[in-house]
């Protein structure tokens, strides 16, 4: 009975209308609002008595569907359900009844036994983003288990397919023998790392974007280890990490298109959260939609009980309305300053490091496109060293022609990158930030972020050069560029110390290093945007071994699935494994919904 429950339900899974991804979608969806729920909705002209244009974003994508069915909504033409699915998915920030199908417990392969977790440390371990506070996303040799000369030997050992998914953005976290990973639809799921066998999964509210945290938990019974993760509708969850039961669950910022990209870091029993949101592209969009009151954040919350410890504000001025559109749409300032990147922390000074966004409006505030430093222990802004300034901009302008959009928008040179704080042979230390624009800039964490040095990785600065960052040893840190292409640059001096080139496909489509890299002694890894994941040389760039995921697999659990693109997060290493999520879409991107565990053995 089981299996035919299984078959059914991969057959319900592949009839999802899953020809363009989560990402477009969500492009899709801000036009099909703008055709047809804009006439009434947030409309001064519009004699209908309808909810506040906001407050739509606060529904599920169930209860968008199930408005949808209702009058006056059932007289609406040229919205089709399968259109009606892309707008519930652009407001409720995932797709409508994904829970319905990506259980665990209609999967056959659960592991025989689900021990609890009482120890972390006894095994190689890649935790967090960074696998560590420093964001370096370095894994050691030992804990690595995997060396420069067994590299060429990597081998698929198994798969595991995501049901209903289509992008898998939350990159794999290995802990006490598990692997914790999440996807576009909001799941969570905790697998064997050596089988891929399945112990819980969870459903979240949104999509999952982020990786997971593991750490110890008190006062919670027989809860010793938590795992931590935000989704898109801006909520943190703290899951026991050997059952998958939500201990607690807490909205960290109450904007409607607010969102938690970056990971949380979980630090000595706090976990800091990064605040981002969509508010770029639902006002670029739009012409109802009032721009822009949206500013970046980062909230402390104690990690055993959710409680908030202290938020801060990027842009610390509160938005003021500034005026009004020909239509009577309000418009605000200041805002954006958005904080895409995993958190940094920095013990020493007792301090947090966050790369932060754009302004979606003039004027640009002074923490907008920065590199920034909190206080841990108070949140207290310590320093800002702003890297690009007057950059104000949103998704689409100007071609939407919405009234929101900005004359002389600036260039869109946020940090999407976590910082990488290392230290130098002689005893100083260096802050590496990479840029969207293409430029990886070095501060002095220890002078208030003043300019060490700064290097371009392009001849010409453009957007979306770097997108989700790089990662570092102790002599190097190495950043993948979307123009196709890997970069080693020496940490004391930024001097490039060598370039490879990595040609894209000989026909249009995607290309590009977009993903985060990840480096342990001796190798590099990157994924790309056309579905290669490839290995390189620290010590020249010289190719090691690549893997083309464009292909279909059987996958442990029965799902069909197929590899795609890798645009956010980056592989991850430990015990002798490595694991790539294949599925990631911004543009042309190619979906996939499969995570792929390697190994030389």
């Amino acid at each position: 009975m089981k299996r035919f429950g299984w078959t059914l339900l991969a057959l319900v899974t592949f009839a999802w209308p899953a020809v363009k991804s989560a990402q477009a979608q969500t492009a899709e969806g801000a036009i099909l609002f703008e055709e047809h729920c804009a006439k009434c909705h947030g409309n001064p002209e519009s004699a209908a008595t309808t909810p506040a244009v906001l407050s739509l974003w606060k529904l599920s994508p169930e209860q968008v569907m199930a408005g949808l069915a209702k009058a006056p909504h059932t007289a609406m033409t040229g919205i089709p359900e399968d259109k009606q699915r892309v707008v519930a998915l652009y407001l409720g920030g995932r797709r409508a009844g994904a829970d319905a199908i990506a259980e665990a417990k209609a999967m056959p392969n659960h592991c025989s036994a689900n021990p609890a977790i009482t120890d972390i440390s006894s095994k190689p371990m890649w935790n967090g983003w960074g696998n560590g506070e420093s964001n370096a996303r370095f894994q050691s040799a030992k804990a690595a288990g995997i060396t420069p000369e067994q590299v060429p030997n990597l081998k698929l050992k198994w798969s595991f397919g995501f049901p209903g998914a289509d992008e898998v953005y939350g990159q794999p976290t290995v802990a006490a023998g598990r692997v914790f990973v999440a996807t576009d639809t909001g799941s969570v799921y905790s697998l064997n790392a050596e089988t891929g066998c399945i112990y819980w999964s969870f459903q979240a509210d949104g999509g999952v974007r982020n990786a997971i945290s593991i750490g110890p938990v008190k006062g919670h019974g027989a809860t010793k280890f938590g795992v931590y993760f935000g989704d898109v509708r801006s909520f943190a969850y703290m899951l026991d990490a050997s059952t998958g039961k939500q201990i607690w669950k807490v909205k960290v910022e109450d904007h409607p298109v607010s969102r938690i990209t970056g990971a949380p870091n979980l630090y000595e029993g706090r976990l800091y959260v990064p605040v981002s949101s969509g508010e770029e592209r639902t006002a670029g969009y739009s012409s109802v939609y009032p721009c822009c009151t949206f500013r970046g954040s980062v909230v402390a919350l104690d990690a055993n009980t959710g409680k908030q410890i202290w938020k801060t504000y990027t842009v610390p001025q509160a938005p003021k309305m500034i005026g009004k559109t020909s239509t009577g749409v309000e418009q605000w300032s200041p805002n954006g300053g958005a904080v895409w990147n995993t958190p940094t922390i920095d013990a020493k000074n007792q301090a947090i490091y966050i790369g932060t966004g754009d302004s979606y409006n003039p004027p640009a505030g002074k923490t907008t496109d920065a590199v920034m430093a909190l206080d841990l222990k108070t949140g207290k802004i310590m320093w800002a060293a702003q890297d690009t300034e007057n950059d104000f901009w949103l998704s689409g302008c100007p071609g939407t022609q919405s009234p929101n959009c900005p004359k002389d928008m600036g260039p869109d040179y946020d940090f999407g990158a976590s910082p990488i704080l290392r230290s130098l042979p002689d005893g100083k230390r260096i802050l590496v930030a990479g840029q969207k624009s293409g430029m990886v800039w070095g501060h002095d964490p220890d002078r208030e972020g003043t300019l060490a040095w700064k290097t371009p990785l392009v001849q010409k600065l453009a957007l979306g050069i770097i997108r989700f960052g790089g990662a570092a040893d102790d002599q190097n840190a190495y950043f993948g560029i979307s123009t196709g292409g890997l970069a080693a640059l020496r940490l004391d001096t930024g001097e490039k110390k060598w370039f490879t080139p990595i040609p894209g496909p000989s026909k249009p489509g995607p290309r590009g290093e977009t993903s985060a890299v990840t480096v342990i002694p001796g190798v590099v890894f990157s994924g790309s945007s056309e579905g290669m994941l490839r290995a390189f040389s620290t010590e020249d760039g010289h190719l090691l071994w690549d893997y083309n995921m464009l292909q279909d697999y059987q996958t442990v659990n029965g799902v069909p699935a197929k590899g795609g693109s890798m645009g956010q997060p980056g592989p991850t290493v430990a015990g002798g494994m490595m694991f790539a999520g294949s599925g990631y879409i911004f543009g042309t991107g190619i979906p996939g919904n499969v995570l792929l565990a390697f190994s030389a053995q």
